[in-house]
């Protein structure tokens, strides 16, 4: 298997190289960054699988050429918002496997309609492997396969774990706190009394999750309120929530004002969303940071004719110390791993929820992404995750 991976010197691309290189299977690896020496010295860290090369991901056709000499492409390139689906497209057209951590929910949408050109070419494309969304979904999944019925849908993360990683080539503003500030202004979409809104984003909703006190959680852009409705069309509402102490997110809501007034850009809000991020936000932690798991999946309905509630996040084994970059990239690995043991093999365009990746085996692998091989066969799924459900 030839890998290509986009992004590959940013700050989740780096953490993604890192991990891809331990896997088997693999015969070479390519890290394509838009600065060319940049892949060259970080290639020059690993053994003589991993090349690297300068790629423009704005450039369809220098894409087209570059994918076709590879079986599989894995896109860090953010923000997604911006090429996130050229970068699906260019896959496609060259024959190419894909998957990517896709954090937006604009291009969500439009990479999803093109499941009928992956099938028809027998290409995987995953979108959305990450951390929120990735993670979120899969422990979503876990929770909603506890209840009979599922009538509502959350996922959600908190605030004080978006930290920018320091170790990248990318000059300029960050590509994650660019998305941070997209998805902030104007409106996003969520599904919601059956049917899809357009709403505000950090709208305030109260959540109780079972086993801990309700607490306040805010609307997020995040694409995992279009693909539980999508993949689970049956559900009454889905819904991405990100929470931390309310002074932040009023911090949050005053950039905002600021820029959709337009006394700052957006580049300049992204640089001051950096700078909270690593410093303000790191050192505020607050009540609904303690009474939220830091990524989670809710799901509400039915369970033995009665209403309930389940709630699945990562036990303090599986994600203690976690990065941002290692939170994001790992998950990316690991169904490319799945992917490479014939794991995951559903044709078509889909997110991670869609019952093609099993959750179980997907923690498991997770798990051996920062654990020795042979350790990682020790542990079930259930060593992994904390359910907490409404019911005794």
């Amino acid at each position: 298997m030839k890998v290509i991976i986009t992004g590959g010197c940013g700050g989740m691309g780096r953490f993604l190289v890192r991990a891809v290189t331990r896997l088997k299977n693999i015969e070479s690896i390519t890290i394509a960054d838009l600065v060319e020496a940049s892949a060259k010295e970080f290639a020059s860290d690993f053994d003589d699988r991993v090349s690297g090369i300068g790629l423009d991901v704005s450039d369809s056709k220098s894409m087209a050429e570059t994918f076709e000499h590879h079986d599989i492409v894995l896109n860090t390139t953010g923000p997604f918002f911006r090429f996130g689906k050229p970068v699906l497209e260019a896959a496609l057209n060259s024959n190419c496997h894909y998957m990517d951590i896709c954090d937006d929910w604009e291009p969500t949408e439009e990479m999803l309609r093109l499941d009928g050109e992956a099938k028809s070419k027998n290409l995987t494309a995953i979108v959305g492997l990450g951390a929120s969304p990735g993670l979120t979904n899969l422990l979503a999944l876990l929770a909603m396969n506890q209840l009979d019925e599922v009538e509502k849908v959350y996922t959600g993360w908190d605030l004080t774990a978006a930290t920018p990683e320091d170790e990248s080539s990318q000059e300029g503003t960050n590509a994650a706190m660019e998305h941070g500030i997209e998805q902030m202004i104007g409106k996003v979409k969520i599904f919601r009394n059956g049917s899809f809104e357009m709403v505000r984003p950090l709208e305030k909703v109260y959540i109780n999750y079972p086993g801990k006190e309700g607490s306040n959680a805010y609307i997020f852009g995040h694409p995992e309120a279009i693909t539980f409705a999508h993949h689970y069309p049956e559900i009454k509402a889905s819904v991405n929530l990100c929470h931390g102490i309310e002074e932040s997110v009023l911090i949050l809501k005053f950039i905002r004002f600021l820029v959709e007034w337009r006394l700052i850009s957006k580049n300049q809000a992204a640089r001051v969303l950096t700078w909270l991020e690593g410093k303000a936000f790191q050192s505020a932690g607050g009540e609904d940071s303690e009474k939220l798991p830091s990524v989670y999946g809710l799901a509400f309905g039915i369970k033995d004719g009665q209403p309930a509630s389940v709630g699945c996040t990562l036990s303090s084994t599986s994600s203690s110390e976690l990065s941002m970059g290692e939170a994001t990239a790992y998950p990316l690995a690991c169904g490319l791993e799945m992917f490479l043991n014939k794991e995951i093999n559903r044709a078509g365009v889909f997110a991670p929820e869609s019952g093609a990746i099993d959750p179980s085996t997907f923690l498991v692998n997770f798990l051996g992404v920062f654990e020795e091989p042979s350790d990682k066969h020790s542990f079930d799924s259930s060593d992994l995750i904390v359910l907490d459900r409404s019911w005794s």
